[in-house]
């Protein structure tokens, strides 16, 4: 099985985390920095999924397996070619912590 999920994980993403830092004159910025580079295998909705997603406005929302990773939360986000997707869920697949699926919506 495990090489089976190997050949999956052929995109390239990076996991993205907001951080704020006070500048001298007392303003506050905030900028993503780059936290983890994963290799994902992707998955497109289809179905029930694609339905339910299309009522609630999230027409391009994805889905990202990656190996697990405890540190990534949903309020990091997911550069991918170019794209950016906010973070909706973090699930460790089968409670294994082998695999978890991250579900995403891109951000327009």
């Amino acid at each position: 099985m495990a090489r089976r999920l190997t050949n999956q994980f052929k995109h390239r993403i990076t996991i993205q985390q907001q951080t704020e830092e006070q500048s001298e004159n007392g303003f506050l910025s905030q900028e993503w920095q780059d936290r983890h580079h994963l290799w994902a295998a992707i998955k497109t909705l289809r179905g029930r999924e694609y339905y339910e997603a299309a009522t609630t406005q999230n027409e391009n929302t994805v889905r990202f397996v990656v190996r697990y990773t405890a540190e990534i939360t949903p309020d990091m986000r997911i550069q991918y070619k170019g794209r950016t997707f906010e973070i909706l869920s973090v699930i460790n697949d089968d409670e294994c912590n082998v695999t978890m699926t991250i579900v995403a919506k891109e951000v327009m």
